[in-house]
């Protein structure tokens, strides 16, 4: 969430359906390194992919950073596109996740992944950003100001 502060009261600009898909992966065993270690490193080049390819679908996204648990907030035009990029047999994700699969059987549950995804249909959410950096979907489809949207959650809600 680095950059300039925007002035005042932004909204993410954008009216359609985004959908949000959370992703992320707890360390149950620290010792296991060779377990957990690969299944760490299998997101950057994923999210290298998707942000080098534009048409796949991924509109940003945003790093949970934590202790034990990692994880990625992730925005998407759609979840017919999210589906294809999970079971695009050329892409970075069908290898990770085999090669995870193949780490779980061996693994005795040293690391778990979870993932939620939520189709977010058009007028059923709004955002505001005052005096901040472009962020979440802000940041994803940039902002614009508030008064665009409606002044009030109501309004941009209702919109």
């Amino acid at each position: 969430m680095g950059g300039k502060p925007v002035q005042g009261r932004m909204t993410a600009d954008g009216t359609g359906e985004v959908v949000v898909f959370l992703i992320g992966m707890r360390i149950n065993n620290w010792r296991a390194v060779r377990s957990w270690l690969p299944v760490l490193r299998a997101m950057p080049p994923m999210m290298k992919e998707l942000a080098q390819d534009p048409e796949r679908g991924l509109l940003g996204y945003r790093p949970l950073p934590g202790l034990r648990d990692f994880g990625v907030v992730q925005y998407w035009e759609s979840k017919e596109k999210l589906l294809a990029y999970a079971s695009d047999r050329s892409g970075a994700h069908r290898p990770a996740w085999a090669a995870f699969n193949r780490r779980a059987r061996e693994g005795r549950g040293h690391v778990g992944i979870w993932h939620e995804t939520y189709v977010v249909p058009a007028g059923s959410y709004e955002t505001i950003y005052a005096n901040m950096p472009p962020s979440g979907l802000g940041a994803a489809r940039g902002v614009v100001p508030v008064a665009r949207r409606g002044e009030r959650a109501a309004e941009r809600l209702a919109a």
